[in-house]
């Protein structure tokens, strides 16, 4: 059951650190007390407070400045409880996860643009505080409920009441806390999740003197979190409890890997004709100003391409995954980690044998699964897939990093290189207001059909990793669906800020001597694949009106219809052979303007387009464009 917290998700606020306290406060309100002023010493607060045995008055948490309270509903006493600071609560939203359990509770955090800049939107906490019992597994909750598979990042922390040597390494376990411990990691290592306590470091200190120190309270992080995890450690001292507050630090990684992509081959048409069949866009404002008109196509652009890639597979979990990997790889992997933990436990004969079955299965599994993937690929090649080959066959060449002077690190090489490729230029003056033109013609499916005819499927898409093949699949099944969304935009002649978004790519030039200077690498540039087609949409009606209009010249040959490279070829050469004839001598000079619509005045060619009586709305969305 869930219980909603709070509807705000503004994601653009990104925490540049993320601390996470967990604390055992032996139902005591002056260890509580003390664990919260203490915060003022950690040089980021923490944004969750995993408490277990929480004081407690009728089954009321006491309150903290700064925080709110959430606890597993009634009845009994509470054993777990988590404080929310208001400040995680203002920018993002949380819910509240009952586990039909008062010794557990689950936070969710969500994010809709994704949390730490990674692809995923949810983040959940888990609060754990088990009770010695005396049957079976001897604690109050079994392990399969606590460390259950998810596909987002998970974090259970909280007191354990578990002794395992890779947390505690010099402590001498006896034969019953060595099968307690055995049931709830192998559990959890076979998800998998991974210890996140440093080895060594006690987190529990008995009042008496004879005990020695312990470590009871446990961070476990799945997959999907490791990456994300900062450090565990005990910077806070002690509040009164036997045990110390244990501290996890959550921070994006120095490397940021690249999000899984979607395999567009492998959409499933289908389902998206169904899908696509009750899709609508949302009504469009009556009278749009520039924000609320890019407010309503954003939103509507994002819930198209929300449904396209919910219908897609990933094409890769991850850049280090592998194409021949399947999930009996995956199981026959699991077996032999378990076995080889069970004999690294115990080391008998019998256990040391199931490793030895256990790996050689794995391994000859492993290279038949690559011989067999190797098969497919050659059986199936095309000759556009040679490349692919032979990068597989050579590798990649080595990528050149520009070592630019007086770029000092990866900032200043970025600013050298945007500064050389693009040219400043003054921002464009503010649009007050949109209108839509008389002399505007509506959008059709049949342009849409002809701007998608001339996009090449192989194209690399930007930002929204959308091709052209999946919006010729859209139009086809829904011609009305484009026209709808870019008829709004083109009719007032409005170019949203989202569709200039790109993805910047620079090469370098081979074969140069030294990597020292910018005009040794070129860029490109990726645009959203909506954007390109709206553009082209766009090129066609202004080619159109270009020969009306006498913009261009006669004998233009280039992003005009019917005219291609060859016709310029021939009208050269039939002007060098009527020289010929006449015994003059000819010769050509080729001129090639280096960044030319960088360099164009936005005024100036606006200007020109009205005197020459192109449309209004062309015009408009041309320095819009711009």
């Amino acid at each position: 059951m869930e219980k909603l917290l709070t509807c705000y998700t503004d994601s653009s606020a990104v925490f540049p650190s993320f601390p996470i306290i967990q604390h055992n406060c032996l139902a005591s309100l002056n260890v509580f007390l003390s664990l919260f002023h203490s915060f003022t010493m950690l040089p980021h607060p923490p944004l969750l407070v995993a408490i277990q045995d929480p004081p407690s008055r009728r089954s009321v948490l006491p309150t903290f400045p700064g925080f709110m309270s959430f606890t597993p509903p009634p009845p009994g006493r509470p054993r777990v409880a988590i404080y929310v600071s208001r400040i995680l609560n203002q920018h993002l939203s949380c819910s509240t996860v009952f586990h039909d359990s008062s010794e557990m509770l689950s936070v969710d955090v969500f994010s809709s643009e994704g949390l730490f800049r990674f692809p995923h939107r949810s983040l959940r906490v888990t609060s754990v505080y088990l009770l010695r019992t005396n049957c079976p597994p001897y604690r109050s909750i079994p392990p399969e409920r606590i460390f259950s598979f998810l596909s987002y990042p998970h974090l259970v922390l909280g007191d354990f009441n578990l002794y395992h040597p890779l947390a505690d390494p010099c402590r001498s376990l006896s034969e019953r806390e060595f099968t307690i411990f055995t049931h709830y990691f192998h559990a959890a290592f076979d998800v998998p999740y991974h210890l996140l306590n440093t080895a060594g470091v006690y987190s529990g200190f008995p009042f008496d003197t004879i005990s020695q120190p312990s470590v009871l309270d446990l961070a476990f992080a799945n997959t999907a979190l490791s990456s994300l995890v900062s450090s565990w450690d005990t910077p806070v001292p002690s509040t009164g409890s036997d045990h110390i507050p244990c501290v996890v630090t959550l921070k994006p990684p120095a490397i940021m890997l690249p999000p899984p992509t979607p395999h567009w081959a492998l959409l499933d048409l289908d389902a998206i004709g169904k899908a696509l069949d009750t899709f609508t866009t949302l009504p469009c404002p009556a009278r749009p100003m520039p924000n609320s008109l890019s407010r309503w196509f954003d939103i509507s652009s994002t819930r198209l391409t929300s449904l396209l890639t919910s219908h897609a597979p990933s094409k890769r979990l991850c850049p280090r995954s592998n194409p021949w990997w399947s999930p009996h790889l995956l199981s026959l992997r699991r077996e032999y980690h378990k076995f080889a933990r069970m004999s690294r436990l115990d080391p008998s004969p019998l256990n040391w044998s199931n490793v030895k079955s256990s790996r050689r299965t794995y391994f000859k599994a492993i290279a038949s699964a690559k011989k067999t993937h190797w098969s497919d690929f050659w059986s199936s090649a095309t000759p556009r897939s040679l490349w692919t080959a032979k990068r597989f066959a050579f590798g990649r060449p080595p990528q050149r990093f520009p070592d630019l002077q007086g770029a000092s690190d990866p900032a200043d090489v970025a600013e050298m290189l945007l500064d050389h490729f693009f040219a400043s230029k003054p921002p464009p003056p503010a649009l007050l207001h949109l209108t839509r033109h008389e002399d505007y013609t509506p959008l059709t499916s049949e342009e849409v059909s002809r701007a998608l005819s001339k996009s090449s499927t192989i194209s690399a898409p930007g930002p929204d990793h959308i091709p052209y093949s999946v919006w010729k699949s859209v139009h086809r099944i829904k011609p009305s669906l484009l026209p709808s969304l870019l008829d709004p935009l083109l009719a007032p002649g409005f170019h949203t800020p989202s569709l200039k978004k790109a993805h910047g790519i620079v090469l370098d030039k081979p074969g140069k001597p030294s990597y020292d200077s910018p005009s040794y690498f070129r860029g490109i540039v990726l645009l959203r694949t909506l954007s390109k087609i709206l553009e082209r949409v766009v090129a066609f009606r202004l080619s159109a009106q270009a020969v009306i209009c006498s913009l261009i010249h006669p004998l233009q040959c280039r992003s005009l219809p019917g005219r291609s490279t060859a016709d310029a070829a021939l009208v050269l050469q039939h002007n060098v052979e009527s020289f010929h004839r006449l015994r003059y001598k000819v010769s050509t000079l080729f001129l090639d303007v280096k960044g030319g619509f960088d360099n164009v005045e936005s005024p100036s060619l606006l200007s020109l387009l009205r005197r020459k009586g192109v449309s209004p709305y062309l015009v408009q969305w041309v320095g819009s464009f711009l």
